[in-house]
């Protein structure tokens, strides 16, 4: 009967090798419980199931769990006074294990697993359950299925950590601050506060503005169309160094109001801040050393409403900024273009908005004139360059509004890039001769090219560097209309180019250029027509690559004098040599082909 009673008491483990350890776990919920754990315990019970395999007779591992005196079950996970998850009064929430509105005596019988706090958080110590033998220990004991398959024997850690009290700190006035800055992290505020302002500008950062009327920080933008329509974004910002023209329609459906009041169309708003001239500037916004005015270059008026017709209304900003390396801008001036508009429902208008850098100091003159498409070759897609008598310009194309019609700005014909586009022209009935004359001036621009360079560096005082543009105008003798009027609907612009120089380092000029017109008639009982018009260039490569140079060195290859003596002595013999020489054939084929399969190796 001893004997019996202390082998209940003892746990005998198998051979364990050395290294192997229990592991310690939190409540192992993605575990698998074995169905030697469902249900409830009495203590002393066992559960024993035999497995047979040949030559060995094993007893599978006993799962005890205690139960409380008087034979009342312990339920490892006993109801928590507090229920986080009941969320639902009077109702049972799904998974909530300690929800009493569920009437489960076993909820993990029911729910798939049980939410975050709703059992007690408890520990085990887990091993292979291939390493027990048997179990009597005092303490409640499971075994689990892990996420790959194996059974683990876990005994219930009652003095867990998890089941300790989280220390409770004590906030005050004084302490405050300091805990706040040994567990706070990262704060939401703005990076723009917390870093300090670079020393200067680089290439593309935005041009920080000065408001001083009401103290704000801005940026200086340069509005751009957006969409199909084109329409007008103010928070296009200008980049340092960055030179560019840009162009966008405004749409007013009561342009009686916005006359006056819309800030859009009213000079004063292109030029009522400061520049800061290097961003270090916002450190010392009242210092006024580090802010640059903007310069009217004329005087502009207010919008005023006249009768049916909104006058001054600003149609052109043109800044021209001066700048100074890493002292950064140092002059700002600002000229605008104006116009009038007619009061009328659904009013639209083009602005245009151009922001031009140059050198602090450079002349203005220079700096038109020192503006290349390459030095020598033009580089693909820069303008294409061309003269009319004394002055540099640049060929350009038609450019359209947003409704279609042709607008005064026009697109800049890029080297090398093939394009074509077109507009509604409306003209009012006058003599033949001054609607041919208007319509060709709109075709090729004003003024109208006469010349094209031949390298991207052409200087207009070199007349050697141009090449004369040939044109070719509409024949109004090839069109037997007696009451028509003639007019060219469409430019075509053809440009011969071709590299010349060296292979390695080739430069593109052009060799020739030609203006062709499109012409068709129209009937001179029309008082007021809408013609449509195309503008369209092509570039033609013409380059003649050179010849490859003669004698260059070739190879030769040569093999042994006697390479191909076996051959011949065994084609050269009878029928009858060769019945006996067909081993040697093979053998030196073998050989070959153990030489070529080396050679690719």
């Amino acid at each position: 009967m001893f004997t019996s009673q202390l082998a209940l008491l003892q746990v005998f483990f198998l051979m364990v090798p050395e290294g192997v350890r229990p592991q310690p776990s939190p409540s192992p919920s993605g575990a698998v419980s074995t169905q030697s754990d469902l249900g409830p315990r009495t203590q002393g019970e066992t559960l024993q199931s035999f497995s047979e395999v040949p030559g060995v007779s094993t007893v599978s591992p006993t799962v005890v769990t205690p139960s409380a005196p008087g034979n009342r079950t312990v339920d490892l996970f006993p109801v928590l006074p507090i229920c986080v998850c009941d969320l639902t009064p009077g109702a049972c929430d799904v998974n909530c294990c300690c929800d009493r509105d569920c009437y489960l005596l076993h909820p993990r019988t029911v729910f798939s697993f049980c939410l975050p706090g709703s059992v007690r958080s408890s520990s085990w110590v887990c091993v292979d359950n291939s390493l027990i033998f048997r179990s009597n220990s005092p303490f409640p004991s499971r075994v689990f299925m892990d996420s790959n398959g194996i059974k683990q024997f876990c005994v219930h850690v009652n003095s867990s950590k998890l089941t300790y009290f989280q220390k409770l700190q004590k906030v005050n006035a004084t302490s405050f601050q300091a805990l706040a800055t040994e567990f706070g992290g990262e704060s939401f505020t703005s990076t723009f506060q917390t870093q300090s302002p670079p020393p200067f500008y680089r290439a593309g950062d935005p041009i920080l503005t000065y408001f001083p009327k009401w103290s704000v920080i801005g940026l200086l933008r340069q509005p751009a169309g957006v969409g199909a329509g084109g329409l007008c974004a103010e928070s296009n910002p200008a980049g340092f160094l960055e030179s560019k023209s840009t162009t966008c329609a405004r749409f007013f459906k009561n342009l009686a109001d916005s006359c006056t009041l819309d800030p859009t169309l009213n000079a004063a708003s292109y030029h009522n801040f400061t520049v800061l001239k290097v961003p270090r500037g916002l450190s010392d916004l009242q210092n006024t050393k580090f802010q640059v005015p903007v310069t009217p270059v004329s005087q502009a008026d207010s919008p005023l409403l006249a009768g049916n017709t909104c006058q001054n209304v600003v149609s052109q900003v043109i800044y021209e900024i001066e700048t100074n390396g890493t002292f950064g801008i140092q002059k700002v001036s600002i000229s605008f273009g104006q116009t009038n508009l007619t009061v009328e429902p659904g009013t639209s208008f083009q602005q245009h908005f151009i922001i031009h850098f140059r050198a602090f100091q450079q002349s203005t003159a220079a700096s038109l004139t020192g503006f290349r498409s390459g030095n020598p070759g033009y580089i693909a897609e820069k303008p294409l360059l061309a003269l009319t008598g004394d002055r540099r310009h640049l060929m350009t194309l038609l450019q359209s509004k947003g409704d279609g019609s042709c607008s005064i700005k026009r697109h800049e014909v890029q080297f090398g890039v093939n394009a074509i586009s077109g507009c509604k022209l409306r003209l009012k009935r006058v003599d033949c001769s001054h609607l041919q004359q208007e319509i060709y001036q709109t075709l090729h621009g004003s003024p109208r090219p006469e010349h094209v360079a031949i390298f991207g560096n052409a200087d207009p005082a070199q007349k050697g560097e141009w090449t004369r543009i040939l044109s070719r105008n509409c024949s109004v003798s090839a069109i037997r209309c007696t009451s028509c009027c003639v007019i060219p609907v469409s430019l075509e612009i053809q440009i011969l180019w071709a590299y010349v120089g060296l292979q390695s380092n080739p430069q593109a000029h052009v060799s020739g250029a030609r203006f062709l017109y499109h012409c068709q008639p129209i009937r001179d009982s029309q008082q007021e027509t809408e013609v449509p018009l195309t503008t369209v260039v092509t570039f033609v490569d013409i380059t003649q690559k050179p010849e490859p140079p003669r004698g260059q060195p070739r190879m030769h290859w040569k093999l042994p004098f006697d390479f191909f003596f076996p051959f011949k002595m065994v084609f050269s013999r009878g029928v009858d040599s060769q019945k006996g020489s067909v081993s040697p054939i093979l053998i030196l084929c073998l050989l070959l082909l153990g030489v070529l399969n080396l050679e690719t190796k």
